[in-house]
């Protein structure tokens, strides 16, 4: 008796509790008559089964959060094929605990068990809306358009200005250096507005901000047309590589909206802080009252 007792010990671990069920089948094979091993057998296999379960869907439930938090196309793959590995090892062995509960007839134990399925089929719907968001990584790509080509191509157009510039005669040049300072600000505010947008997750607001940055470039545009009445015909080859600068800043910045709009890295971070993160919780309560129940019955063994 003594060495079922250590088997229900609520103070034991889980490695002390695994050596402990191993010594228990053991002693009690050796003495049982066939029905009574089926049986023990069965209950041994139906703790594997609901402590994997736990163990699974604790690995898939990181490697979804993983692959939300990633910052590259191929480690957030990675971590969503780790999870769906682990959901379907999940599945599999619902269903073999689902028959090996029916065949002891263990009615509470049923109970927790179809919770815990309704719980997961929750779970793995949330997944498979996260988990697409999270490989696509757009507003990670946008923000990485805005901080490379995109802040590249205002120094190149702020450069050419200020090439262009130098060739003014002495008595405009406060003028053209001031044009100058207007066009460079204007894209400068397309940056920062950049940022906001990268961020934000309201497509109201991100209207707005579209609005304000067309409205900026617009300003940079007219200061350049400006500055070419301004300007010698010597510029004329400065001023060109400014114009071509700012296509491809509106080109780069077109793209970098497109990818925010898309928000996939914002929309799979609230789905998993939010709805994921409750439903989580509701999955491994059930797989934990599971456990205990399935730890109540005793090991039948007779001589």
């Amino acid at each position: 008796m003594a060495s079922f007792q250590c088997l229900r010990s609520q103070s034991t671990t889980r490695p002390a509790r695994g050596l402990c069920l191993a010594a228990v089948v053991a002693i009690a094979a050796a003495g049982c008559g066939n029905g009574s091993r089926l049986v023990l057998t069965q209950q041994v296999e139906a703790r594997k089964l609901a402590s994997n379960l736990r163990v699974q869907f604790g690995k898939g439930a990181d490697a979804s959060n993983r692959a939300v938090m990633e910052v590259t196309d191929e480690a957030s793959s990675a971590a969503a094929r780790e999870a769906e590995q682990a959901a379907q090892v999940v599945e599999r062995d619902i269903e073999a605990l689902e028959r090996l509960l029916q065949t002891l007839a263990y009615s509470n134990d049923i109970q927790h068990l179809d919770a815990f399925k309704a719980c997961f089929s929750r779970y793995r719907a949330l997944d498979a809306e996260i988990l697409p968001l999270a490989v696509e990584n757009t507003n990670v790509k946008a923000q990485r358009l805005s901080f490379g080509p995109s802040r590249e191509a205002a120094n190149a157009f702020r450069q050419s200005l200020e090439a262009a510039a130098r060739s003014t005669a002495a008595a405009t040049t406060c003028c053209a250096e001031a044009l100058v300072a207007k066009a460079t600000a204007a894209l400068l505010e397309v940056q920062v507005i950049q940022a906001r947008h990268i961020a934000e997750s309201d497509d109201g607001a991100m209207s707005q901000m579209e609005m304000e940055m067309a409205t900026a470039e617009g300003n940079a545009r007219k200061a350049v047309d400006t500055l070419k009445g301004l300007l010698p015909p010597t510029a004329a080859p400065q001023l060109s590589a400014a114009s071509t600068a700012i296509d491809r800043f509106h080109a780069i910045n077109a793209e970098l909206v497109t990818l925010s709009r898309r928000n996939s890295n914002v929309r799979s971070l609230a789905l998993s802080l939010g709805r994921k993160r409750t439903v989580t919780a509701e999955c491994d309560n059930s797989l934990h009252m599971l456990e205990d129940t399935l730890a109540t019955h005793d090991f039948t063994a007779t001589r």
